[in-house]
């Protein structure tokens, strides 16, 4: 796999699904290299996932349809697991959340971020220990606050000073609450310029530079019922190079020794966020997940070592490199429009299932599945059904010819950051999302419908 270089499992050679006479095959590494492991080709043009055709989910759901690849997600979560053996590892749940996917993280041993009381409540009413959970996001309503007290969550991210006396006060003279201080070390990384969130001048955050961070942490150290438990940084999204983390790892065992040297006090972990870089298409860059590991460990040993620091326990943070890679979307095409410039492919879905190309200029590389076309590759543009110029899925992508109202496109790398910023926009109910597993498919989120969207809708 591009995006996490330790050994995922090989393709699957029989899904229970084949039908006599036509076994699958594992599909050439260049060509779907970016797709779950899982993945399959038989001829005719069928595409497996997990052992499932998904023209087979397509018929049976309808499309625009979102398929996960348990074995994909599991095994990704037990790579992070290998590559910090002696890390907490926390799957943020703004990438992709659900039910059955909180129950997935919980049972490999990772723990979970959440970024609002909605996360948070859907997590720990399907099971997941709200010890185990951590919550952060650059402001945090009352409701917010509330939720994770009355739940008991494990830690909050104090991204705010206003944020001190409203916990504080919420706690009440009975309680004691973990917290840490998300700060800002001063680094820009990350794949778009609105998803770097580790460098001064953004929302996210207290400087260490300005001396805002080390304010806040003295204010809560003085705070009798929270307890300070580390420091908390996130650089940003799409990250694929290991120096950013390094760099941060110094200034936050420096801000960590000043901490001790001015207050007394050793804290105890340290979280580095995620941020992990993907490939979305073959050939492009992804982080490189074990000289990652291994660099951060010797790096945040040399450095703890120089301020005379014990090592704090280490909190990573992977979201989209644990589920972005195991999901697929699949639509239907329902027009084909050649211009003397372009030629659009239109699909039953777009921006209100997938709005980050229209977000972050995102590139994709879909497929044609369901048959297979002898016809010579045309540059094209998939755009979806929606009334918006940039209402764009790939541009300039190579699709055969004879493409086709009818036929079915598939998205790879479709897992994360697709469902989750989904809208209803021009009252499109939201796509479902099927789980496959060993030849099997079963339905974890249902399609929004129309019936769903007018039931908010109690005023005339």
């Amino acid at each position: 796999m591009t995006a996490l270089p330790l050994p995922l499992p090989a393709p699957s050679t029989a899904p229970r699904s084949a039908p006599p006479g036509a076994p699958a095959r594992p599909a050439p590494a260049d060509a779907l290299s970016v797709w779950p492991a899982t993945t399959t080709e038989r001829p005719h043009g069928q595409l497996l996932v997990g052992g499932v055709p998904l023209t087979g989910i397509a018929e049976g759901h309808g499309t625009p349809v979102y398929v996960l690849d348990e074995a994909e997600v599991r095994e990704r979560c037990r790579t992070y697991r290998t590559a910090f053996p002696d890390a907490e590892i926390h799957y943020a749940a703004k990438a992709f959340l659900c039910r059955a996917l909180a129950h997935w993280v919980e049972e490999e041993g990772l723990g979970l971020d959440v970024c609002s009381a909605g996360e948070l409540e859907l997590a720990v009413t399907t099971g997941f220990p709200p010890e185990r959970i951590l919550l952060h996001g650059n402001v945090k309503s009352p409701h917010d606050l509330e939720t994770a007290l009355r739940l008991g969550v494990g830690r909050i991210v104090i991204d705010t000073p206003a944020e001190i006396a409203r916990i504080a006060a919420a706690v009440g003279t009975e309680g004691r609450q973990k917290v840490m201080v998300r700060v800002t070390p001063g680094i820009s990384a990350g794949g778009h310029r609105k998803i770097r969130t580790g460098s001064e001048d953004q929302k996210f955050g207290l400087s260490i530079r300005d001396g805002h961070a080390q304010h806040a942490i003295a204010r809560i150290l003085d705070q009798p019922h929270l307890e300070l438990t580390g420091l908390h940084c996130h650089l940003g999204s799409q990250i694929a190079d290991v120096k950013p983390y390094l760099v941060a790892v110094r200034r936050l065992v420096g801000l960590m020794a000043r901490v001790r040297d001015a207050h007394g006090v050793t804290l105890p972990e340290l979280d580095l966020g995620g941020g992990h870089g993907i490939a979305y298409r073959p050939g492009e860059p992804a982080l490189d997940l074990t000289t990652l590991a291994r660099r951060v460990r010797a790096e945040l040993a040399e450095s703890c070592a120089a301020a005379g620091l014990p090592v704090p326990r280490l909190i990573i943070e992977p979201g989209r490199a644990v589920v972005g890679p195991a999901g697929v979307a699949v639509y239907r095409v329902l027009a084909v429009k050649r211009t003397p410039g372009r030629t659009f492919v239109a699909v039953d879905g777009g921006m209100s299932d997938n709005p980050r190309p229209a977000l972050y200029g995102v590139r994709y590389a879909p497929r044609l599945v369901g048959r297979h076309s002898a016809a010579g590759p045309e540059r094209v543009t998939v755009v979806g059904r929606h009334c918006e110029a940039g209402d764009v899925l790939a541009e300039d992508v190579p699709l055969p010819d004879d493409t086709r109202p009818g036929d079915l496109l598939a998205l790879p790398v479709a897992g994360a950051y697709h469902l989750s910023m989904a809208s209803s926009y021009n009252l499109v109910g939201r796509p479902p999302v099927v789980a496959v597993r060993d030849g099997h498919a079963r339905l974890l989120v249902r399609r929004e419908t129309l019936a769903d969207l007018r039931a908010r809708d109690v005023g005339l």
